[in-house]
């Protein structure tokens, strides 16, 4: 049997699709962001970046930097080991301490990306606890439905951002069995913000956990960067708090928070923690770095949402269909596939302006989308550019603007 053939077939498919993803070989420049070199048939074009999920820039921050800096050359490149075998790095501890006390939490846990501390902590939850049903929200992200299939508990999943749907459901489950309410703050494609609240409310009635994926929202919200719990004065009704550090805070990794027992129960047992060589100390500084600044400053934040403001308005005044949110993330509407990787290589190859397409299998089919992420290092001149490009290229095509602004 020829492999390569069965291979080469799916993947025709997906071209035939509009669904194969091309990836933008890149160079961020530190000091210019968000602007990068772009490598292409051998050259390099100067493009500026409108998709990143570096949302604050911190990844060029000189305290972050200095912060690796000064790891890199105190401990060297990697950990070492896993966390249990020489791996634990005392930037490790530190970095674990600084999470607890966002969350206002006992205790938090490092993982080597928000994907895994998911995957990780929902397999593990999930798994051990008996007869635990899981109640997971209709649009969490991949790795919190891998990590409730991975746990094989029984799993519900509820209607969209809908506390009475989970009501229903946890009504009709025996009030002893355990039970794990699964939901995040901001969605990533949508922009939308979970009723956190409510969800609580209905999750404390019925005697249920509750896990909330702030990925989007550290950082971001809330007067020291909590995310949407903390700002909403939620962080003590949550279980477990999940985040990253690849977002916001401008490094990489993940982490769970929450009671002592709850973190020693997922760092006891979950194999995706137990068997993976730790963060290099150098991550580990510089996002304990990012968060202590961000804890304290109300600048990138306040920055942050001017521009995202203003691109919205911009948008909005010309009639460029944006789902309409209360979060940082504008999703520009395409509803096709097709469209939407050529509107994006348009805006690369025609005026150096990267944003990625979101296809199928991230977004429902006919709902394919632009998504941009302004920051604070986006200029008057990124917007005015973005905005013009947006709108020739929207005439061209003849697409739709919505009614009231064309």
């Amino acid at each position: 049997m020829n492999y390569d053939v069965l291979f080469q077939g799916q993947l025709d498919a997906l071209r035939g699709e509009g669904a194969y993803r091309v990836f933008a070989d890149l160079e961020r420049q530190r000091g210019s962001f968000p602007k990068a070199k772009r490598y292409i048939d051998g050259a390099t074009q100067d493009v500026t970046v409108w998709c990143s999920n570096d949302y604050l820039g911190m990844g060029q921050s000189p305290v972050v930097l200095d912060a690796m800096h000064a790891a890199l050359d105190s401990c060297g490149a990697g950990a070492g080991g896993t966390r249990n075998i020489g791996g634990t790095n005392h930037h490790h501890v530190l970095l674990e301490a600084e999470l607890a006390d966002l969350h206002g939490k006992d205790a938090a846990l490092l993982f080597t990306s928000g994907y895994v501390s998911n995957w990780a902590a929902l397999g593990t939850l999930a798994a051990r606890l008996p007869d635990c049903v899981v109640l997971s929200d209709a649009g969490n992200h991949a790795s919190m439905i891998e990590g409730i299939r991975h746990s094989r508990a029984e799993r519900q999943v509820f209607a969209h951002n809908s506390a009475e749907d989970l009501d229903r459901r946890l009504s009709r489950l025996d009030p002893a069995r355990p039970k794990l309410v699964a939901f995040e703050s901001v969605y990533s494609m949508d922009g939308d913000i979970a009723p956190i609240k409510e969800l609580c409310d209905v999750a404390d009635a019925h005697g249920a956990m509750t896990y909330l994926d702030e990925v989007h929202g550290v950082g971001l919200y809330g007067p020291r960067g909590g995310g949407v719990a903390e700002r909403d004065g939620l962080m003590d009704r949550l279980t477990v708090i999940e985040g990253t550090l690849g977002k916001a805070f401008g490094v990489m990794g993940g982490y769970i928070a929450g009671s002592s027992a709850m973190v020693d129960f997922v760092r006891s047992f979950a194999s995706g923690f137990i068997f993976t060589t730790a963060l290099p100390p150098s991550i580990a500084a510089g996002a304990c770095a990012s968060i202590r600044h961000l804890k304290v400053s109300q600048v990138e934040r306040a920055g942050h949402q001017e521009r995202v403001a203003k691109v919205r308005r911009r948008l909005n005044a010309i009639g460029i269909p944006v789902m309409d949110n209360d979060s940082h993330i504008i999703p520009v509407m395409v509803g096709d596939p097709h469209h939407c990787k050529m509107i994006s290589d348009w805006l690369l190859d025609n005026h150096g302006i990267y944003v990625q397409p979101i296809n199928y299998p991230t977004v429902p089919k006919g709902t394919e989308r632009l998504r941009i992420t302004p920051s604070p290092v986006h200029s008057d001149a990124d917007v005015d550019k973005l905005v013009s490009a947006l709108s020739e290229i929207w005439s061209q095509c003849a697409l739709a603007r919505v009614a009231e602004a064309a």
